[in-house]
């Protein structure tokens, strides 16, 4: 079979096409004819080097597929050959087939079509398991997600508006901010040109932020700090401008704020499975009624793998960035 390879660690010029012999599932395991992966920075980060797989995870770049089964393990009951699934994976999506546990598995929604659907299990399981399974986001409370054009912020807004929350957002540009309103929105600021911190906290009217999905870190911590209301929840689930941060206790003690993050890639593949079940129950009725909608900004052939890359790297992209495998696999 077809695959991406990284040649070395660098830029996305080291991202080719090679081959791999065709995997088998284990018992609790199903094969998957790819139509589509989902591009993630993720990759972008393990392609550098610095992200390397879990242990036991394929090397193969690729957290999120949509495609059809081909052939299950000896326990799989649900699913079952030409079987239409999107999957959530520790790794192997940018292949012409993979291999996904069959407990991180989910139907095609009929809102979206086969290519689509590999836009959703990323984003998704990552927006519940940080806001609503614990749950950290509440009916009528105002929150802040970072990067509202990303494929974790377009999910974000829609996913909080669909369970009762207020919600504002920043991103680069003019036309992005008017798209995360579109999505939902009410207010979006161009962190380039305006003071973002200081126009939340006066939407807020100066009662501060109940939650903030931050995706950015390092000097972005003591603003989050000052604009949290009290017992304000901060979640952490990338560290884009960087991992180290300076906390002022004092501010965390007296507003009793909760402080937390996480990763989705390194979980338990039984705690993948029990979202997938939370998922499949709460959100996917919003994705079929199409509450919740994948946003697509360009979906590039396996070939063009490199530029992809190079359009996630730019921050130019709004939605997701897809790799079609299989160019007949439209519906």
């Amino acid at each position: 079979m077809r695959v991406v390879t990284v040649q070395q660690f660098g830029g996305p010029e080291e991202l080719v096409i090679g081959e791999a012999p065709l995997p088998r599932p284990a018992p609790d395991e199903v094969l998957i004819r790819v139509a589509a992966a989902g591009v993630n920075r993720a990759d972008i980060l393990q392609r550098q080097g610095h992200y390397p797989p879990p242990p036991g995870a394929s090397p193969i770049l690729g957290l999120e597929v949509s495609g059809n089964v081909i052939e299950t393990g000896s326990r799989v009951t649900r699913w079952k050959p030409d079987d239409k699934v999107c999957a959530l994976l520790p790794g192997g999506g940018y292949a012409e087939y993979c291999i996904a546990n069959a407990g991180c598995c989910l139907p095609i929604p009929k809102a979206v079509s086969l290519v689509e659907a590999a836009a959703l299990p990323e984003a998704i399981f990552t927006v519940w398991a940080n806001l609503f399974s614990l749950p950290y986001l509440r009916t009528g409370e105002k929150f802040l997600v970072h990067g509202g054009t990303s494929g974790i912020g377009t999910v974000a807004i829609q996913m909080a508006r669909a369970f009762g929350a207020r919600v504002i957002t920043t991103s680069g540009s003019v036309e992005k901010c008017r798209f995360c309103v579109s999505l939902g929105a009410e207010r979006a600021f161009n962190y380039r040109e305006e003071a973002w911190a200081e126009g939340a906290m006066k939407w807020s009217e100066y009662d501060g932020i109940d939650v903030i999905l931050d995706m950015v870190g390092g000097d972005y911590f003591p603003k989050h700090l000052k604009l949290l209301a009290p017992r304000g929840r901060l979640i952490h689930i990338a560290t884009q401008r960087g991992n180290a941060v300076t906390a002022d206790l004092h501010l965390i003690m007296s507003k009793r704020l909760v402080i937390t993050g996480s990763t989705l890639r390194s979980r338990p593949t039984e705690e993948k499975a029990a979202l997938r079940d939370q998922v499949e129950e709460h959100v996917w009725p919003l994705v079929e009624k199409g509450m919740v909608r994948p946003v697509i900004d360009r979906v590039f052939e396996m070939e063009n793998v490199a530029a992809a890359h190079e359009r996630m790297q730019s921050s130019e992209h709004i939605g997701k960035l897809l790799l079609q495998m299989d160019t007949t696999s439209g519906s």
